[in-house]
């Protein structure tokens, strides 16, 4: 398979970059009231053509603005000075958001194809009943290696502590992430509020330290895929995307568990065009929407009409698709809080000052 080089990527990332800042102005351009959908997602986290489907198909012009991280996004919903129709945060930010009065109650008469979705994805802890929220994609965070560059797969997040990956490992830069590989490396929760566990956990990512190559967020993939590092931490459809493009690459669920994460689609209290929304919503359910999507994106549907669209090799692949098995040793993030969310950060930075 013929390899880019990191400048020819940096090119096609920057001029990429442009083009769509380009598209969002020109889109936002002469825009205003019914006919406009403002909506704000993750970076690299819908394919294109199907915005551009949904505008043809809806007649609304979409906004897109971008994310990267669930915090960053809370922060700006919380300060009500958006005007966003839709938003797609993780589970535990559902969370904190329904606590706070930040989303609006579904009206589920006016969505059609929720039927599509497999029932293990609804009614789930953190939004009974789906009032909120309707699921969009689901995932795993894992290891992501180049089984070219090692003589030995790793199977755990206790390997990477071993020596011989000194400077060798891309880590998410996330604080969840971060003291939750330390967390289950000790024996404990990835939702943890005991100070001990904590520190005993941050103690023990102290010899992970001089392991780690850099700290980062969306590079991982180009890096990885350039063979800049020999594993990475990261989310399984990033890691969908990296065996795309190198097929060297292998990613795999830790023996320890891992974190299982669903990100869902709700209506924030800045909402504007509540129709729109609605319409936005209702498309995604479509089946062949979401394996559109789900096959361009890399991550898991949770449709399962849609599993029909998509190649078997991907939907009977079991570090993308878990075995029941798999997800029992799996783990859901829970809202920690202002107080122990405050918590993980510091140690986050505590950690990221020992690179």
């Amino acid at each position: 398979m013929k390899k880019l080089t990191i400048f020819s990527l940096l090119v096609i990332v920057l001029a990429s970059g442009l083009y769509y800042s380009k598209l969002l102005i020109e889109r936002a351009e002469g825009t205003s009231g019914a006919d406009v959908f403002h909506l704000y997602n993750w970076g690299d986290y819908i394919d294109p053509e199907l915005l551009d489907r949904f505008e043809e198909e809806t007649g609304y012009q979409v906004i897109y603005e971008t994310f990267d991280s669930n915090e960053a996004m809370y922060t700006k919903v919380k300060q009500g000075g958006t005007g966003y129709d839709l938003i797609v945060p993780s589970e535990y930010m559902i969370e904190r958001l329904m606590e706070e009065a930040l989303v609006v109650p579904l009206d589920h008469t006016k969505i059609e194809g929720l039927e599509h979705i497999d029932e293990e994805f609804l009614d789930l802890n953190f939004d009974p009943g789906n009032q909120y929220s309707i699921p969009y994609f689901w995932g795993t965070l894992g290891i992501a290696y180049n089984e070219e560059l090692l003589e030995k797969a790793p199977t755990s997040w206790e390997d990477l502590y071993d020596p011989k990956y000194e400077n060798s490992i891309l880590m998410i830069d996330g604080a969840r992430e971060v003291i939750g590989i330390g967390l289950q490396t000790s024996g404990y929760s990835l939702n943890s509020k005991d100070i001990d566990e904590l520190e005993t956990a941050a103690d023990k990512l102290v010899s992970l330290a001089p392991n780690i190559k850099a700290l980062v967020a969306d590079e991982i993939k180009m890096f990885m895929i350039q063979e800049e590092a020999a594993l990475a931490v990261t989310y399984s459809g990033e890691a969908a995307d990296m065996m795309w493009e190198n097929e060297a690459i292998v990613y795999v669920l830790p023996e320890e568990g891992s974190n299982l994460w669903f990100d869902n689609m709700v209506i924030p209290h800045t909402v504007q065009n509540e129709a729109a929304a609605y319409a936005f919503i209702n498309f995604m359910l479509d089946p062949e929407v979401a394996a559109q999507n789900a096959d361009y994106i890399g991550y898991s549907t949770p449709n399962k009409t849609a599993m029909q669209y998509l190649p078997e090799e991907t939907t009977q692949d079991e570090q993308f698709y878990p075995s029941q098995e798999m997800i029992d040793n799996l783990e859901v993030y829970e809202d920690l809080g202002l107080e122990y969310t405050g918590v993980y950060n510091d140690l986050f930075l505590e950690f990221k000052m020992l690179k």
